[in-house]
């Protein structure tokens, strides 16, 4: 079974529609290759940290892109002409990973060490949608005019 029906959730949720499209594209991620492996890191209230092993690739092979909140990394190593191996372990094959960013979260950088690629993310929410208190005043009921003092007055 494959497909959800996520009506009786609709009837009493407002503003998750997309809820359904993030569940299909985590179920299709489930046949996703893994290669090359990666580690999602929480640093702090806000601060989250994606690091991939990308042994051999440099800079210059590795392209990072945001579209509507979709990060991908992508690498390509260019080949190593006149090079024979004897054995090839360290795995330079192309890939390409994408991670689905919650609303708010925004990249805030990139570095390249020791074989890890460090994506930093940072989540800034908004002011106007922070939690606020709403303060609770209470009417005060304004006096009824009294008919005999409306009669006197004409």
């Amino acid at each position: 079974m494959r497909s959800f029906d996520f009506s009786p959730l609709y009837r009493s949720t407002v503003g998750f529609d997309h809820l359904q499209t993030l569940i299909d594209s985590a179920t299709r991620e489930a046949d996703a290759p893994t290669y090359p492996p990666y580690n999602i890191e929480r640093l702090g209230e806000n601060d989250y940290r994606i690091s991939v092993a990308v042994a051999g690739f440099g800079e210059a092979d590795l392209n990072l892109e945001v579209k509507q909140n979709v990060l991908t990394i992508s690498g390509k190593r260019g080949e190593t002409a006149g090079t024979t191996y004897l054995h090839q372990g360290i795995a330079g094959r192309s890939f390409e990973r994408r991670f689905q960013l919650a609303d708010h979260v925004e990249v805030k950088g990139a570095s390249l060490e020791h074989g890890l690629l460090h994506v930093d993310l940072v989540r800034r929410i908004p002011e106007q949608l922070k939690p606020r208190q709403i303060a609770i005043t209470t009417a005060t009921p304004k006096a009824p005019a009294i008919e005999g003092n409306l009669a006197a007055a004409e």
